[in-house]
């Protein structure tokens, strides 16, 4: 059992031990394996190990699953091209952590660009990493005591979740039998991360932290605080507190259709300005994702729309109603609702009305500020007519 890092392998059989309370690294491989995913044990994996996947400790990526996807994903588009969309995965870089996981997201979400020649001719395509469509047409593999060395630092996050050899989620566990191990110290940990191995979170798309008897969520640039459990595992009702909401998140938010469905649309890097009193203006980037009521309202919401405009009776185009609660993120589960019906509905034009001038301005520097998620910079009628 491993507990803020810690060396001692996990004992591996189909048949997982009798789970305890110390035992949540086991209780959280179960139920990932219950869901379809595939175990591996780290230190197998490592370049060392039993069964190397891994050219060497410093490459956060299991570099020939990513291949494999590719080629299975992108059939029609030639393997130089294939291989060469791997290579920009491998070496991506930019600036800091955060616009790196940015440029990832971008490959991820909108294929990565590549150009091959065809007839004769430079043809420009794109490679998909993962089957956002098909979710089973992708490979989901949870593994332990996974060792990421980067500038002689060795850390070991407690389990990483890969899709197609990506690593796009890190869990931190802490044994709730230690007073001194809370979801706290999870998240503290998720921070050093941060700082001694940025090249394993510059692909992650969601971090999440428990101590066996919480569960929360949250992105790069969460703050503590910022972290939210994930309180339904169907989106129907409130899951029961009597179950625990390391269960109900592994369930709920980390089923594989779930997941990339969160990563794909619910996600999305804000741009903030501010001026300081010198007249200098620069741009922070925050990078959200959707909570869960604001998730399960989405999707209804975008199957309502659907629904709603492919009628012919009297109720063509009527889709419904979301109530939303003061504080609730009305104005980000509009911009979540928008970059996913722009994909499900070809892009149809959509159209914000407010009853305020401050609430349009507001509502509009949402969008603005999302519009990688959008795919398109949103515009603000000045009147009207217009």
């Amino acid at each position: 059992m491993l507990s803020g890092g810690s060396v001692c392998q996990l004992k591996k059989s189909p048949t997982m031990s009798k789970i305890t309370e110390s035992a949540i690294e086991e209780l959280a491989l179960e139920r990932l394996q219950q869901l379809g995913y595939s175990y591996l044990y780290g230190l197998d994996i490592a370049p060392d190990g039993s069964s190397p996947l891994r050219a060497s400790l410093e490459s956060p990526l299991l570099e020939s699953r990513l291949q494999a996807a590719v080629d299975r994903i992108n059939p029609a588009i030639p393997p130089q091209a294939r291989q060469d969309a791997v290579r920009q995965v491998l070496r991506l870089t930019s600036p800091g952590l955060l616009s790196t996981n940015e440029a990832f997201h971008t490959m991820l979400t909108q294929g990565v660009n590549v150009s091959y020649q065809k007839e004769g001719a430079q043809r420009g395509d794109l490679i998909w990493l993962v089957d956002f469509n098909t979710p089973d047409n992708n490979e989901f593999l949870a593994v332990n005591q996974f060792t990421v060395v980067e500038k002689n630092v060795n850390k070991r996050p407690d389990i990483v979740l890969f899709v197609n050899g990506l690593p796009l989620v890190v869990m931190e566990l802490k044994n709730a039998a230690d007073e001194k191990a809370t979801v706290k110290t999870a998240f503290q940990q998720l921070q050093t991360y941060k700082e001694c191995i940025p090249s394993l979170l510059a692909y992650n798309g969601l971090l999440v932290i428990s101590d066996g008897l919480e569960a929360r969520a949250g992105s790069l640039t969460a703050g503590f605080n910022r972290f939210s459990a994930w309180k339904s595992e169907d989106g129907t009702k409130e899951a029961s507190r009597l179950k625990g909401q390391l269960e109900v998140l592994i369930k709920g938010l980390l089923n594989r259709a779930t997941l990339l469905d969160v990563i794909r649309f619910f996600t999305v890097f804000e741009k903030t300005k501010k001026e300081d009193t010198s007249g200098q203006i620069t741009i922070s980037t925050t990078k959200k994702i959707a909570a869960y009521h604001q998730y399960y309202a989405v999707n209804k919401a975008v199957q309502a729309a659907i629904l709603a405009a492919g009628r012919t009776d009297e109720n063509k185009g009527k889709g419904g109603v979301i109530w939303h609660t003061q504080g609730s993120g009305k104005s980000l589960s509009m911009v979540f609702f928008a970059g996913k019906i722009v994909v499900r509905m070809d892009n149809p034009t959509l159209v914000m009305l407010t009853d305020r001038n401050d609430l349009d301005d507001q509502l509009f520097d949402t969008f603005a500020a999302s519009s990688q998620l959008l795919r398109q910079e949103p515009k603000q009628a000045g009147s009207s007519r217009n």
